[in-house]
């Protein structure tokens, strides 16, 4: 249980008196850190099932009231104070775009980057700042020294970005790609660890991780993975697009070498915006995929992975702001909180003998992202009938032997939203499916 004092002793340690957040709207910082403060001196239990506190967070976004979005596993809607910030700075690079991008908003990019490595739990050195987990993986998986003949393990349920770079790094240089064949849900980490390292050979630079898996949600045991690769001396590359933001981790522990992610997801961070992990001493390794000044002193600085150019400084400038609600939340209470809401429903749609769970249910394997199926029904049916019969929008997977429907709350998604969905779910299984009414 957080007490009053050091409750206010960690918030000023880790956000530095919100400086994004009190900058676009000094008042709701105030407000918003007074009822951060009394929530969090609830116990742990009382205080992911308070209602008031996460009813007055929902307020700050500005969501429908008719729809019910559950695909925050795809992209998150930012909170207002994220979207105000974006606003503002737009607006101010539009009185001088040439003075206000370059001399202004550019020079906020180191203090973000401090930001982001805090919560990332590493050196400002070691983050670049980007606009995806696809522009972040691609940089790495292209700009890594391997040659013909050289080998990577990955697996089947890897995102289709990251297999398609991998194909044509197969293709391009003929480095050679095994996949570990896994089929979710599944509890047993040495099991999967073991489906990674059986492909290991004396061939293999690098494995290709998925922290958590799209589909359904899995955790993987990325660290096992990881920690039995480095005693072959292979590097590791983790893909957190859906952790990141969303899981209580620093990157350093999960004994990665590199890593990409989504700010847009659950930091919910303005659209377009990720961030690349690269260990202090591997950056000098990796080429980047757009061209930085022939400075040898550069080799080993992150920032040679930014030389975008013209860039939308407005909505990089807003990750701050995303950062600063974020941390008044804490990364522990919005996991817990997420993960709660994914209990919820899924406790809930499974009394129903017609409904099955294709995701764990263990704490330590699964946290936001779920995915159901009804007997009878294929996915997308229950997809459209969600969406035209209840205005639920949810998403339909089909990948390898990962099928189903996919769930994904948020921190502003209420019991009462759930129970809407729960309740929508029972009425689709109790009715005939449309294969039976032919």
């Amino acid at each position: 249980m957080n007490t009053r004092r050091s409750f206010i002793k960690q918030t000023v340690a880790f956000t530095g008196a919100l400086p994004f957040l009190g900058m676009v709207n000094p008042v709701f910082a105030n407000e918003f850190l007074m009822r951060s403060e009394k929530n969090a001196a609830l116990s742990p239990e009382a205080g992911i099932s308070d209602e008031d506190f996460w009813g007055w967070i929902k307020e700050q976004y500005t969501v429908s009231p008719n729809l019910l979005y559950l695909n925050n596993g795809g992209v998150c809607p930012q909170p207002k104070c994220v979207q105000d910030a974006h606003i503002k700075y737009y607006q101010m690079a539009n009185e001088g775009p040439s003075y206000y991008m370059w001399r202004i908003l550019d020079q906020g990019r180191e203090a973000l980057r401090e930001k982001l490595a805090d919560l990332a739990g590493c050196s400002k050195d070691e983050i670049a700042i980007n606009r995806n987990a696809t522009e972040a993986l691609n940089t790495i998986i292209f700009g890594l020294n391997l040659k013909a003949g050289d080998e990577v393990v990955a697996s089947n349920l890897d995102y289709p970005n990251m297999v398609n770079a991998w194909k044509q790094r197969e293709k391009r240089d003929g480095v050679v790609v095994k996949r570990a064949q896994l089929t979710l849900p599944d509890d047993d980490d040495a099991k999967i660890t073991k489906q990674f390292t059986d492909l290991f050979t004396s061939k293999t630079k690098l494995v290709h991780i998925t922290h958590m898996v799209n589909w359904n949600g899995n955790l993987l045991p990325a660290k096992m993975i990881a920690d039995e690769a480095k005693k072959r001396g292979i590097e590791v590359l983790l893909d957190t697009a859906h952790s990141f933001g969303l899981i209580d981790y620093n990157l350093p522990d999960t004994n990665c070498d590199y890593s990409g992610t989504s700010l847009h997801k659950f930091l919910c961070a303005p659209f377009g915006s990720g961030l690349m992990y690269i260990k202090k001493d591997k950056i000098k390794n990796i080429w980047p995929l757009l061209s930085y000044p022939a400075d040898t002193q550069k080799e080993d600085d992150i920032r040679k992975f930014e030389n975008l150019g013209t860039r939308s400084f407005a909505s990089e400038m807003a990750i701050g702001t995303a950062v600063d609600f974020h941390n008044t939340i804490g990364s522990k209470r919005k996991e817990d909180r997420i993960r709660f809401l994914k209990n919820y429903w899924t406790e809930k749609v499974v009394k129903n003998p017609k409904v099955k769970l294709h995701t764990s249910t263990s704490a330590k394997h699964s946290c936001a992202i779920a995915l159901f199926s009804i007997d009878g029904w294929k996915p997308e049916e229950v997809e459209a009938k969600l969406l035209a019969d209840y205005k639920i929008h949810v998403i339909t997977i089909h990948w390898d032997n990962v099928h189903g429907v996919r769930v994904t709350p948020n921190v502003y998604t209420t019991t009462r939203d759930l129970d809407r969905f729960v309740k929508a779910v029972g009425e689709i299984a109790s009715s005939t499916p449309p294969e039976s009414k032919k």
